[in-house]
């Protein structure tokens, strides 16, 4: 079994560093590796990614982040990046990375992702080149992601994005917003590969808990939802992919319904 903890959209500055890390340093007794789901910072300065640094890096358990749409708005994500990895988190776009565990092979792909909305309901490349520009945004995310997943080689396989790939775990978001929440073809590309679970942020006011139309179960781990420190997952061999137990913070096992 591989223990997996996630959590997104922290939003770290200097007023908040240290309130996770109590939490935190209890990872190498209940997590094997830790995912961070996105929005990581407030407006994506490196000063803020120093802030993530201290508080995410030396954990004892390996860490692999994807940015979200915060970590992009001062337009220094090099530099962000940069912090991140120098502090030992393994940031992903387009890409994956395979960690080797005891149970076995955790293979990790992680894009950022786009808006774009959900079936019927959905931006479409045509018309000014504005609206073709971004909807090329959300399919070459998406594409990238697909292929990541595809081209790991391990025995469970994780999708890690901050934008959401289904409608599900927005449910109490308002409506209108939803196209800028994530796209359906994060979901075509999490179903395009043997996914075991995938995992998002951004959606503050979602649900925690959705299906893609292929049947992987997808988790909104933002912060604002999860409301801990950060949330486990357990997957392993004996488990159906679709079976996935949490434990909180507090340690109480609950079993996914």
């Amino acid at each position: 079994m591989i223990r997996i903890a996630a959590v997104g959209d922290v939003h770290l500055d200097e007023d908040v560093v240290g309130r996770f890390r109590p939490a935190l340093d209890e990872l190498p007794d209940c997590a094997d590796v830790l995912l961070l789901a996105g929005d990581l910072t407030r407006h994506g300065t490196e000063a803020e990614a120093r802030c993530v640094a201290r508080e995410f890096g030396g954990l004892g358990v390996p860490v692999v982040t994807v940015l979200g749409n915060h970590d992009h708005q001062c337009d220094q994500v090099p530099q962000v990046v940069k912090v991140l990895e120098e502090a030992g988190i393994r940031v992903l776009e387009g890409e994956g990375i395979v960690l080797e565990f005891p149970a076995g092979r955790l293979g990790v792909a992680g894009v950022k992702g786009f808006g774009g909305g959900f079936a019927g309901r959905c931006a479409s490349d045509f018309g000014e080149p504005e609206m073709k520009a971004f909807v090329r945004t959300t399919n070459e995310s998406a594409e990238a992601l697909g292929a990541a997943l595809r081209g790991l080689d391990c025995d469970l396989l994780v999708a890690l994005t901050h934008y959401s790939p289904v409608p599900d775990t927005l449910a109490g978001e308002p409506l209108e917003i939803y196209p800028f929440l994530g796209s359906y073809q994060l979901g075509q590309a999490i179903d395009s590969a043997p996914t075991a679970l995938a995992l998002h942020g951004h959606a503050h006011a979602g649900s925690e808990r959705g299906t893609t139309p292929g049947g992987v179960r997808v988790r909104n781990v933002a912060h604002p939802v999860i409301k801990q420190a950060y949330s486990i997952f357990h997957l392993g061999d004996h488990l159906d992919a679709g079976e996935v137990s949490r434990i909180g913070h507090s340690g109480i096992q609950q079993p996914w319904s």
